[in-house]
């Protein structure tokens, strides 16, 4: 029996964003014990399975924030590769975002499409008016990556972060729709469904 095909909210030839769901517990969870994620977010310490249960439990019921799976379309059927978080403020209609990228999918260029396809869900479904994040200063290819996808650096926070053991910077950015170079997917995708005749 084949697998079954992923529901996909937005996505681009390379990259699709679904549901975060409990089915994925276990990946999730392994992929944030990967030393390299550990250290480009910035945590010293090994999550047990059972407090990632809890979390889990609680992430899924939380409206402040948006989480996406990311999926390597190249794959057939496609595969999770990874996450993506939208950590709303209400108030301000803005929001922090953050990636991560399952070890075996590096090096893919799915940390690129995974964020333009998120920032581009931010300002055109979600109507957020900013996105930003903070990076350690060290972890160049996530700094490319952020880049790449249009944020800016908008500041610095000297030794707030470390790596390899050492005290370093992380590079806050941040990201107007005015910075967002299309082609945008929602749009793309809504205009095919008004053409369509599609309710």
């Amino acid at each position: 029996m084949s697998e079954p095909v992923p529901h996909l909210w937005i996505n681009n030839d390379a990259c699709g964003l679904g549901p975060y769901c409990s089915d994925l517990l276990e990946t999730y969870w392994e992929w944030e014990q990967d030393p390299f994620s550990m250290l480009g977010h910035g945590r010293r310490a090994p999550l047990s399975l059972e407090r990632r249960k809890d979390w889990l439990d609680h992430q899924l019921k939380d409206d402040g924030q948006i989480r996406f799976t990311v999926y390597d379309l190249s794959a057939s059927p496609p595969v999770p590769a990874g996450f993506t978080v939208l950590s709303l403020d209400h108030t301000r209609q803005t929001a922090e975002y953050a990636l991560l990228i399952a070890p075996k999918s590096r090096g893919k260029g799915l940390g690129s499409h995974a964020t333009r396809l998120t920032v581009d869900y931010g300002f055109h479904v979600s109507g957020l008016h900013a996105i930003s994040l903070r990076v350690l200063t060290p972890h160049a290819s996530a700094r490319a990556i952020y880049r790449n996808a249009g944020f800016r650096e908008v500041g610095r926070l000297r030794s707030a972060g470390t790596w390899l053991g050492a005290r370093c910077d992380e590079e806050v950015m941040d990201m107007v729709p005015d910075d967002f170079a299309g082609p945008s997917q929602v749009t793309a995708h809504l205009t095919r469904r008004l053409r369509g005749g599609a309710s």
